[in-house]
């Protein structure tokens, strides 16, 4: 019994950060507010005499506001915000960044719907493993974020119009020495309007050193002008040195979070659906490897095929209409046939395969992903985050179907 409650800790990423029972006398609570922006011990509250002096303030177009600036050891172990604009062009537009131990560049700089989970700047009740909106109105983090010699969070409005009201607290662990052995926590956000045909999109673009990946959100906006499933695409690990072929494949988009045959909402600790809007043809999931871990030791890349799939007569009807498409496989009869090594002139109109047999194909959609991952070092060297225009263009805004 005792081996496997060991087993059943090890396995709990929160559990190890925090042994409830245990004295901690180096590690002291500190919580960084407008009320006491520095985390200082015995200076919040001090406005209008304790009374409620700044629980907010406002955010204006263009400003930048600083959520965290510490010197010292210790963990970020608690973020919530809440704001009074939440439609999805403003999540999309405020900016959150994160340094760690003085950096230049952000270790941490995202979008702050899609970090928090309000993929596609969708906020919806939700409750996972790292992320936390009891209401829709909301947003928690609960990752584990150490830094050795300072932090500091940061949060910019890039919407253009003043947000009223912004509320936070940055709850943090000060430690009296830095641990040597832990990874600083990373986030990047990318998008491709639309991918390409035939071409993996990069949720997490390559990046040197050793770490452990996370996870991640994902937002995909379906082609209007295709019919069918779009969630064929497998996603694909390139651990260590791979280049051309990847150690780790799965088997379809849904399958990496953990269902089957389509993809309706749901939440759980490590996977779930959040968002299914066939009006809008908006969906979002995430996925977090905990009890599954990923680890790299020199290097990483995390790609998702960009492929979808329909029955064969309605596949032909596509090819027919000039659709960007390419068919890559053929399920007849429970059996998969290849299609790229087709001989030239090959038409799928023509293959003797029943109309009804599902084919898979190449196919072109939006496509935006937060990568979660800890790294030995404070700067990762990837892109910065694409300006606001990007993130914000031709999002559809939410529909009544969910």
């Amino acid at each position: 019994m005792k081996t496997l409650a060991a087993v059943l800790l090890a396995l709990s990423f929160t559990s190890q950060a925090q042994e409830l029972y245990r004295r901690q006398p180096a590690s002291q609570t500190r919580w960084a507010t407008f009320e006491n922006p520095r985390a200082a011990k015995g200076q919040a509250a001090t406005e209008n005499k304790g009374a409620k002096g700044r629980p907010f303030q406002p955010l204006a177009a263009g400003e930048t506001k600083t959520l965290l600036d510490v010197q010292g050891s210790g963990s970020v172990r608690r973020i919530w915000i809440t704001i009074s604009d939440r439609d999805p062009a403003t999540l999309r537009a405020l900016k959150l960044e994160m340094y760690w131990d003085g950096a230049k560049t952000p270790a941490v700089s995202v979008p702050f719907g899609d970090f928090f989970g309000a993929i596609h700047g969708r906020a919806v009740k939700l409750e996972n493993e790292f992320f936390v909106n009891p209401e829709g109105r909301s947003f928690n983090c609960y990752i584990p974020m150490p830094f050795r010699t300072g932090a500091r969070i940061t949060l910019t409005n890039e919407s253009g119009h003043l947000v009223k009201h912004l509320f936070y607290d940055v709850d943090i662990l000060a430690t009296a020495k830095p641990d040597p052995e832990v990874l600083y926590f990373h986030a990047i956000w990318r998008r491709e309007q639309p991918t390409q045909l035939g071409r993996d999109f990069e949720i997490l673009p390559q990046v040197k050193g050793e770490g452990r990946f996370l996870g991640a959100h994902v937002g995909v906006i379906a082609a209007p002008d295709l019919t069918g499933w779009w969630g064929e695409g497998e996603v694909k690990m390139f651990l260590d040195g791979d280049t051309a072929q990847p150690t780790i494949a799965g088997t379809g988009t849904e399958d990496y979070i953990g269902t089957g045959w389509g993809q309706g909402l749901y939440q759980t600790r490590f996977m779930g659906s959040t968002v299914g809007d066939k009006e809008t043809r908006q969906y979002a999931f995430y996925r977090y490897h905990v009890p599954d871990p990923v680890y790299f030791h020199s290097g990483l890349r995390v790609t998702l095929q960009q492929m979808g799939g329909d029955t064969k007569a309605n596949v032909v009807k596509l090819l027919e209409r000039g659709a960007a498409i390419r068919p890559v496989s053929i399920d007849v009869g429970g059996e998969l046939v290849p299609l790229m090594d087709k001989p030239e002139g090959y038409m799928l109109a023509t293959d003797p395969a029943p109309a009804d047999s599902w084919v898979n194909m190449y196919q072109r959609q939006d496509v935006s992903a937060i990568a979660l991952f800890y790294l030995n070092a404070a700067e990762n060297g990837l892109p910065a985050l694409a300006p606001v225009s990007q993130r914000t263009a031709a999002l559809p805004p939410p529909s009544e179907a969910k």
